[in-house]
């Protein structure tokens, strides 16, 4: 099995290959050549960050206040771009950000009643470019210890990593996370099924905060991963002591008078080794090869993968939603808020739909902010936070009782504050009377 080991590990030059007889008759880009898209009218980053003034407005009913600063917990009606322009203005500090901006399918979006949501129908180098300034401006408001997930279909899965690694630098990318969206039955006729969406994880540096998420093990998972059982009926299972590298210090001496295998080193000081041997924790098979015990204990969780396969989209009637297009499972949002911010931290969705994220980061007791373009979403975000979910329901010809067409409360969650509304005062000098009901909601 091929290890990562650094250069000073190997025991032999590199392999001999034809590339060392044939050259390619022009040079290849160095090694730490940069990679980019280029496409017409690709702006420079100077431009994009530039400040564009612009006025908010806090609207309650029938009372509008402008405001100098964007309040937090709340949503946004506006343009993305001006609102991140924004808080660059203001320097605010960023913690975490989740996206699922429009995927580039060339469809436009209606909610569960057909209302108009949003139009997805933006050529390639239009939607990169669309894509590429706004990433720009999130990286330029996040605090140093923060992360990007941004949320995407298969059609423009490789672009965004090329412009994600141009903007945060290859060297923060962290995941490329495969979600199943869906069951098998999503098929067609002469293709795979298409049943996984994809999140691309990056970091703004090296130190990013990490709060290692794990899920509750099925009993038949700790059967097959502690399968044995020591005096006192305790679960564990054995592990190596010895990891891939060679080393020259303590971990690389002999112990007991044997060595590592070829190519490895002890993960653990001889005199912790002789320790855990005492302890009872190191077992000696037939061979006399040492492996260590590791025991289950209730409290341990089972570790994710880049491979998420229990945060499907709503798929039965009991399941409550907002009817908002693309709506994102609440379970995986929180997962996410938990796993990359604190406590009190500042969770921004800069295309919040139907408000998914900030439901999370309220529960979570994350400060938060979502900002749309969307009326539909100004709707379905303000009615989740304000006035709670509703089953999915997806009956025909169900007569709807009075009682079910009361909104539902947030379940075991309970409401910390109202959410706040704030528009663009360009939006609301055009439409006032349809901004004021929003704001009723």
């Amino acid at each position: 099995m091929a290890t990562g080991i650094t250069k000073r590990e190997q025991h032999s030059q590199d392999a001999i290959s034809a590339l060392d007889f044939y050259r390619e008759p022009t040079a290849l880009p160095p090694d730490n050549a940069e990679v980019t898209l280029s496409y017409p009218n690709k702006a420079n980053r100077s431009d994009i960050i530039k400040p564009v003034p612009r006025r908010f407005l806090i609207v309650d009913g029938g009372n509008t206040t402008e405001t100098s600063r964007l309040p937090e917990n709340a949503f946004v009606l506006d343009d993305n771009f001006f609102v991140l322009n924004e808080l660059i203005r203001e320097n605010v500090k960023v913690n975490l950000y989740y996206l699922d901006p429009p995927y580039g399918t060339g469809f436009d979006f209606h909610s569960r009643n057909l209302e108009h949501a949003y139009k997805d129908s933006m050529g390639a180098a239009a939607y990169i470019e669309f894509m590429r300034r706004r990433l720009i401006l999130m990286r330029e408001t996040m605090a140093d210890d923060g992360s990007i997930y941004v949320h995407i279909g298969h059609q423009m899965l490789g672009h965004l990593k090329v412009v994600m690694d141009e903007v945060f630098g290859p060297t923060n990318f962290r995941n490329l996370i495969t979600r199943r969206k869906c069951s098998s039955k999503n098929f067609t006729s002469k293709q795979y099924s298409n049943i996984n969406d994809y999140i691309l994880f990056y970091s703004k540096t090296k130190s990013y905060k990490w709060n290692k998420p794990g899920i509750e093990p099925e009993q038949s998972w700790i059967d097959r991963e502690y399968p044995k059982f020591d005096s006192f009926g305790r679960r564990y299972k054995l592990v190596p002591v010895h990891a891939p590298g060679t080393r020259n210090g303590e971990t690389g001496q002999p112990w007991r008078g044997i060595m590592p295998p070829a190519g490895k080193h002890w993960q653990y000081a001889p005199t912790k080794l002789e320790e855990l041997d005492r302890q009872g924790d190191i077992h000696w098979s037939r061979n006399g090869n040492p492996r260590r015990k590791v025991y289950w204990s209730a409290d341990k969780k089972m570790a994710l993968t880049d491979y998420w396969d229990l945060y499907r989209d709503a798929h039965h009637q009991s399941i409550k939603i907002t009817g908002y297009p693309t709506e994102k499972n609440l379970s995986m949002i929180k997962m996410i808020v938990g796993a990359s911010s604190d406590e009190g931290d500042l969770v921004i969705d800069p295309f919040c739909g139907s408000g998914t994220t900030l439901h999370a980061a309220r529960d979570l007791g994350r400060r938060y902010l979502g900002v749309d373009a969307s009326f539909s979403a100004a709707k379905a975000s303000l009615h989740r936070m304000r006035q709670g979910l509703e089953p999915m329901g997806d009956y025909v010809n169900k007569p709807v009782k009075k009682a079910d067409s009361l909104p539902l409360p947030l379940g075991d969650e309970k409401e910390e504050q109202r959410c706040g509304f704030v528009v663009d005062s360009r939006l609301f000098a055009a439409y006032p009377d349809e901004i004021r009901d929003l704001s009723e909601i």
